[in-house]
């Protein structure tokens, strides 16, 4: 089924895969083919979370020593704002930390937690650039690594696209566990902060700023003056009252709650309840009875065609009925509208490749809102023993995501896909694809062409299998009949001439008629060479979307 190793040991594992894009993330986004930032506008044209810059040389408490620090009482970050003439774009300044920590959430779309974010600055008033995004490791021996992983990818990601950061911005976004307070947490984070600036400076790459942002206050790591920076912290603007929150707001870009509210959508029950226990037992059950039929050439293809057909169920059920509140609300809604059973057997088809590329096909159009309901509730049931069978709805949801203008969502689903599946290769090549800003509409484009292919093949092999219509089979007899008249009459001695045999009995129609149906393919017939594919998505559409990377591979699971 699926080709995988043994999992690796912690200190073995390979590194996840960053999130690496451009700054902000609206639903409606162009970015600028130079790959620099743009300036906040309002919704439905150009966008960008705004452009930064650290203080001006000439600030009093703006100088910089040798090891980074400054003092922000004054100075600033420039940041874009909408002027009222369409087109135009006016600069606004992010004064100090506390407004440069308030403006992250508008970068990437949620509140991060349990994040280290890098932030690119280009020019001298420093614009916004890409930024990158990867989970704060549990244990410290792996912050190297990482530290190192994420100064190149914001680098060398921006030298990609022509644009070598000037700077970087960096956070380090955490709440506290239980029985620890903020202060502890910025001080067992300053090694990994440091760690970063020291790679980031490795590469010629200056850090300007450090923050730490804990239970509502910031920590800078750079500015060493308790005037501006108190060792208890600094609480953070209020919510909606900063310049980004009145920028944003005016350009129509939302905060969407936090990371661990995206992620909670897409995470497994938690076991020993009555609804994970239910879902494991019919998991159970479904597995003894499917993963023999899909191992099998004969029961596979059956499988195949029943886990679409329920799978297409189950999203017009959905689509009938629409959910209400909030996302916990929503969830919970569409939770009720599946049985365990139901959930089982599609979890488990989806395993084979083909049938998940299949299910890719549902990614635009009216029904992909009931498709992306469909995936998470599927991944939240991959419970137990079954967490890596989520990387199929996982994927699928991070694809619908992506290919709806979901950017956040969609990295957050792929990321976790390949948190449980490292070498999950789809998801690879989505997230990369997404990650270096490519358009999902070229992959769109492969997955129409593969339907109307197999559409056309499985219309033609229906027609060829359908018998003859009887008039059809007169004309044919009567036509050779008259041929044979007319050679038997030319070898009696005429000459070859021409018999008393009307011109309307020539074969032309009759000809014709076979040109026409030796056009269709035969059913069982080998597909032809438009209809040869990788997983059921054209191989060079995947690898225009992973630039390069190798085509799928088989991924089922048991």
């Amino acid at each position: 089924m699926s080709e995988r190793q043994d999992s690796p040991q912690p200190h073995d594992r390979p590194l996840p895969l960053p999130e690496h894009s451009e700054p902000a993330l609206p639903t409606d986004r162009v970015t600028d083919p130079t790959g620099a930032a743009m300036p906040l506008v309002p919704a439905g044209s150009s966008e960008s979370s705004g452009p930064v810059a650290p203080p001006e040389p000439g600030d009093d408490h703006g100088k910089r020593s040798d090891d980074q620090s400054s003092d922000h009482r004054s100075g600033g970050w420039a940041a874009g704002r909408p002027e009222s003439r369409p087109g135009a774009v006016e600069q606004i300044t992010l004064r100090g930390p506390a407004e440069l920590a308030d403006a992250l959430p508008y970068m990437l779309g949620y509140h991060p937690t349990d994040s280290i974010v890098l932030v690119a600055l280009h020019g001298d008033r420093g614009r916004f650039g890409g930024r990158v995004r990867l989970g704060i490791p549990r244990s410290a021996r792996e912050w190297p690594s990482v530290a190192d992983q994420l100064a190149e990818a914001l680098v060398e990601g921006g030298e990609r696209r022509g644009t070598r950061p000037d700077g970087i911005v960096a956070f380090l976004c955490q709440d506290p566990a239980e029985g620890e307070s903020a202060l502890r947490v910025m001080e067992r984070l300053r090694p990994l902060a440091q760690r970063l600036r020291t790679a980031c400076g490795a590469l010629d790459v200056p850090v300007y700023e450090a923050l730490c942002v804990s239970d509502g206050r910031y920590w800078s790591y750079c500015c060493p003056d308790s005037r501006c920076c108190p060792p208890d912290g600094t609480p953070l603007v209020a919510p909606g009252t900063s310049v980004m929150a009145a920028a944003a707001t005016y350009a129509g870009i939302q905060v969407r709650g936090s990371l661990r509210d995206f992620q909670a959508r897409l995470r497994p029950w938690d076991r020993g309840t009555r609804a994970a226990d239910e879902q494991l037992r019919a998991l159970d059950e479904a597995g003894a009875a499917l993963v023999p039929a899909i191992l099998g050439e004969q029961g596979r293809d059956g499988v195949r065609e029943d886990t679409l057909r329920l799978a297409e169920e189950l999203m017009r059920r959905l689509a009938q009925n629409p959910p209400g509140g909030d996302s916990a609300a929503a969830d919970t809604h569409d939770d009720g509208l599946l049985g365990h059973r139901e959930a089982a057997s599609v979890i488990l088809g989806l395993q084979d490749r083909l049938t998940r590329d299949r299910a890719a096909e549902w990614m635009e159009g009216p029904g992909a809102p009931a498709a992306l309901r469909l995936w998470r509730a599927l991944s939240r049931r991959c419970v137990g023993a079954y967490v890596e069978h989520s990387a199929a709805p996982l994927t699928l949801a991070g694809w619908v995501s992506w290919s709806t203008g979901d950017e956040p969502a969609a990295r957050i689903a792929l990321g976790l896909a390949l948190e449980v599946d490292p070498e999950y290769v789809f998801a690879r090549l989505l997230h990369q694809a997404c990650n270096e800003n490519l358009d999902p509409e070229s992959l769109r484009q492969c997955l129409r062409k593969e339907r109307e292919v197999r559409v056309a093949a499985e219309e033609g092999a229906v027609a060829s299998a359908r018998p003859p219509e009887p008039g059809a089979v007169r004309t044919r007899t009567r036509t050779r009949t008259r041929l044979r008249t007319r050679a038997g009459a030319g070898d009696g001695g005429d000459g070859g001439r021409r018999t008393g045999a009307p011109r309307a009995a020539r074969v032309r129609p009759a000809a014709g008629a076979r040109r026409a149906d030796a056009s269709r393919p035969a059913a069982g017939s080998a597909p032809t060479k438009a209809a040869r594919t990788v997983g059921g998505v054209p191989s060079s559409g995947l690898r225009a979307a992973g630039r390069g990377e190798e085509g799928d591979r088989t991924e089922s699971r048991t």
